[in-house]
């Protein structure tokens, strides 16, 4: 039985007091209105050495400009705080969910590899109900106005906007809302159903059990891969409103799927480090990691496939999205494509390297950090412009949602024994070599 260490506690709370510190910094930091933006700009002119050029000639266009540029900038800079909490929260969250997928995945293809890992994943998974509610919770917050991260919201815009009317049938808040609590409720029912039927047959194995785990697996994944992609459009492509891909649920459900299997990776690894999952061996590991480098390529398949057609067909309503990306965000836009497609593909493509836990978990971390920068090219363009940077807010809210994350994984794992027992396969998982 697994026993949450002091230490994890003491390292988990620490990032979650000090990522809270740094967020309501950031909160109180950020300019209220736009006259403080203003302001902001007049003693940026002014250490520069020169004045106001709309002040100094008087001319009302360039007046006009300026409060136009004044209050884009201010709308950029107070979605900061907010668009840096909103990142690793959907982020973790989703992995979290493909973690579930993924265990899904194992019940309904009948796999007899991986049970001795399910314990692992009901862990992760545990993140599901916190995780939802402070995701519901923020887009609840912006449907209240108190951000700018979803501009079709606001009805100012709208008013404005002929492309986003034609979208008010779908992109309306309280359809909006009531999709959101449908996908978050669905996923965490059906996960507290199937773990709570793996938990009941360590007291013994029972069939019927076995059966509905498999059929309810079968339920949740058509479940998801519909409202997978209703989710992508809703909290991700929304955000900029007049862009679609096709493609796009496709990409982000290749992103979530190799980041929740590095995660159970990762913490499979550590549990064994430290002498627990004593069944777990190489061949295990293997696999992992195999699956890392397959949904790697396959994310890469899809960024290129979605760039290409894009780029390729030059329609000026969807190079827009590139456009801002390539023009504010190139070495992230590009760097995703490294540490997401190139070096897992160059570190993992050997088979001999997959069954070497320090190098797995070096291409882990590299993939995880590659996958959360992708969440925030995917995320940032469409709220803070070229007004991002990566600091205090966006460092204090990783801080945050990471800790409460790895709080609440373990603390599960704490919860029940590492290994399922009476799992119709698990005696060949137990035995799994490749």
């Amino acid at each position: 039985m697994y026993t949450m260490s002091s230490k994890i506690k003491l390292f988990s709370l620490i990032l979650i007091i000090i990522g809270a510190i740094g967020l309501v910094y950031s909160f109180i930091d950020a300019p209220s209105s736009v006259e403080e933006v203003k302001e902001m700009l007049h003693n940026d002119q002014a250490s520069h050495g020169g004045e106001s050029v709309a002040m100094e000639s008087g001319h009302a266009a360039e007046e006009a400009h300026g409060d136009e540029h004044a209050e884009h900038l201010y709308h950029q800079l107070h979605n900061k705080p907010w668009a840096a909490i909103y990142v690793p929260a959907l982020f973790l969250f989703l992995i979290s969910l493909g973690v579930f997928v993924f265990y899904a995945l194992q019940n309904a293809a009948q796999a007899g590899w991986s049970p001795v890992l399910f314990r692992v994943m009901e862990g992760i998974a545990s993140y599901l109900v916190p995780g939802g509610i402070i995701v519901y919770l923020l887009l609840i917050l912006s449907s209240l106005h108190l951000n700018h991260l979803f501009v079709w919201m606001d009805p100012e815009v709208v008013a404005h906007d002929e492309i986003i009317q034609n979208k008010t049938a779908y992109l309306n808040t309280p359809f909006f809302l009531i999709r959101a609590a449908i996908y978050i409720v669905g996923w965490i029912l059906f996960s507290k159903f199937i773990i709570k039927n793996s938990r009941k047959m360590d007291d013994g194995f029972d069939l019927k059990l076995h059966k509905r785990n498999f059929k309810l697996s079968a339920m949740f994944l058509v479940f998801f891969i519909v409202t997978e992609s209703m989710m992508s459009w809703d909290w991700i492509m929304s955000i900029d409103t007049h862009w679609f891909s096709t493609l796009f649920g496709w990409f982000v459900l290749a992103s979530i799927l190799v980041s929740a299997v590095t995660t159970i990776a990762l913490v499979t690894i550590f549990l064994k480090g430290k002498g627990y999952l004593e069944i777990v061996n190489n061949s295990h590991i293997h696999d992992l990691a195999k699956f890392m480098m397959g949904f790697s390529i396959f994310w890469a398949y899809l960024w290129f496939s979605q760039f290409l057609l894009i780029w390729y067909s030059n329609i000026p309503e969807e190079v827009t999205y590139y456009a801002s990306r390539l023009e504010d965000y190139p070495l992230l836009f590009f760097g995703t494509v490294i540490l997401n497609w190139v070096l897992p593909m160059l570190i993992l493509i050997n088979s001999d390297f997959k069954r070497i836990n320090w190098i797995v978990v070096f291409a882990g971390i590299i993939i995880l950090l590659g996958h959360y920068l992708n969440f925030f090219v995917m995320i940032m363009p469409g709220t803070v412009g070229e007004s991002w940077f990566i600091g205090i807010p966006e460092i204090s809210s990783l801080m945050l949602i990471a800790g409460l994350f790895i709080y609440t994984v373990f603390n599960a794992l704490a919860k029940a024994p590492l290994t399922v027992k009476n799992n119709a396969f698990l005696e060949e998982s137990k035995h799994f070599h490749y």
